[in-house]
């Protein structure tokens, strides 16, 4: 009996659920576990009646929300096939409308046409004008004017006229202005700005050029030349009247051009060693002839200064000293009038070479000017030879430095010949006079002599 009181409680036990086992305490016996059994069973049926009762309530909600959104629905359709028909209605009437506009706009649209086209045309002029750096906020109502997709109303059109009006009265006005002006260093200041219509400007001497990307004038790193500086700088101080100025009527594109040209001191760099040797040569040359120059010339003066007084001769001058030899014995003039002659032949030409000196080597500069020059051209084409070679094509500006040093060795080599062969003429001439004044003088006083020793 024991035995079979375990084995069905363990057959209950098993066949009990998961909740209905926790729920339940250990029975002491059958009849309570029989008890606990219709409890648990009763509860159970209790939660599913909850369970299918709150099921039934969100069915029933799920359906209220359901028909809920069946009529938003229903009534958003209604409201899109409304905005359809409205926007249906709209297109017709803007169609209507645009009609009713290009019917009365006219030739306003052929207007329109012109007034872009102009407008276009005028925006490059604005953009490159020097009178822009005095009006800057007008190339972007230009652009703006240029680039329009409806038609420009009344106002737009009368600034549109203001604007061309005022670059056609700018243009020939000279005008002052304070205005940002970019340094070659790059740091802007305010300066006086002098302007001559659209041509070129000007500040304190120094030209300006005009950067549109900016809008702003700036001083020309390289200014065209100390020549153009005075014209600047009287144009500035002018109150009224007329003053001389320099006018760029390329605006500002002769003065770029004319500041690149180098100057003396970087033709002269181009000429490299040759000219420099050709440079060295004429320098020497100079410096000797015009010492030599200034010796003949005092030389020259007092041997006039002598002819006054010839019977005093002098040893500051040549003649003087050519003088100086008739002195002696009077009756050795007949005697030896054969060695007297000798003598002064023997003293004239003892002055003639400091009368003729430097002039051998004047003469081997005349002669060597150009053959220097000839070799400075010739390492210059090789150099234009060797560029083209080089980059296989003849691009004027890879042969410029070449050609430029040919012609830069050539024009050196004339420039000292030129002058040096004319200084040489100069100083022949002079010594030559020279030379025959003491021929003359010293000939004639031994003739007088011997005359006058034979009628005595």
């Amino acid at each position: 009996m024991f035995r079979f009181k375990i084995i069905a409680a363990g057959v209950v036990a098993c066949v009990l659920a998961a909740p209905l086992q926790a729920a339940l305490a250990a029975p002491a016996s059958l009849d309570e576990l029989l008890e606990q059994t219709k409890s648990a069973r009763q509860r159970e049926e209790q939660a599913n009646k909850e369970r299918e009762a709150k099921f039934l309530a969100e069915r029933n909600k799920q359906a209220a929300l359901t028909a809920e959104a069946r009529a938003e629905l229903t009534e958003q359709q209604r409201r899109s096939s409304a905005l359809s028909a409205a926007f249906d209605a709209n297109e017709k009437k803007l169609a209507d409308l645009q009609a009713q506009l290009d019917a009365r706009a006219g030739n306003l649209g052929e207007m329109f046409g012109v007034v872009r086209q102009v407008a276009n045309d005028f925006s490059s002029v604005v953009h490159n004008s020097i009178i822009s750096a005095q009006y800057p906020e007008r190339e972007e109502f230009i652009s703006k004017l240029a680039t329009a997709k409806s038609l420009p109303s009344m106002q737009d059109m009368e600034r549109f006229w203001f604007e061309l009006q005022r670059e056609m009265t700018e243009t020939g006005n000279i005008v002052k202005f304070k205005t940002q002006v970019v340094t070659p260093q790059g740091s802007a200041v305010e300066a006086q700005v002098s302007r001559i219509g659209p041509f070129n400007a000007m500040t304190q001497g120094q030209y300006l050029s005009y950067l549109p990307s900016q809008k702003q004038l700036a001083i020309m790193a390289r200014q065209p030349g100390s020549r153009f500086e005075g014209p600047a700088k009287w144009l500035e101080e002018a109150k009224e009247g007329y003053v001389e100025s320099v006018v760029d009527p390329t605006r500002g594109v002769l003065l770029s051009i004319y500041a690149q040209r180098p100057n003396t001191m970087e033709r002269i760099e181009k000429g490299e060693l040759v000219g420099h040797i050709i440079i060295a040569v004429g320098l020497v040359g100079g410096v000797l002839a015009l010492y030599q120059l200034f010796y003949l010339v005092t030389v020259r003066g007092r041997v006039r200064n002598q002819l006054r007084f010839p019977n005093d001769p002098g040893q500051d001058n040549p003649l003087g000293r050519v003088l100086a030899t008739f002195k002696g014995d009077a009756e050795r003039f007949e005697k030896d009038a054969e060695v007297v002659e000798l003598r002064i032949s023997e003293a004239v030409l003892k002055e003639v070479p400091k009368l003729e000196r430097f002039q051998s080597f004047l003469r081997l500069a005349v002669a060597a000017g150009p053959l220097l020059g000839l070799i400075g051209t010739v390492v210059g084409m090789i150099v234009t030879f060797q560029s083209i070679t080089e980059s296989g094509s003849s691009d004027p500006k890879l042969m410029a430095a070449g050609i430029s040093q040919a012609m830069i060795a050539t024009v050196l080599g004339l420039g000292i010949a030129i002058p040096l062969l004319f200084a040489n003429a100069w100083l022949s001439s002079i010594s030559k006079s020279i030379v025959q004044v003491l021929d003359e003088q010293s000939t004639g006083l031994l003739a007088e002599r011997l005359e006058a020793k034979g009628h005595a």
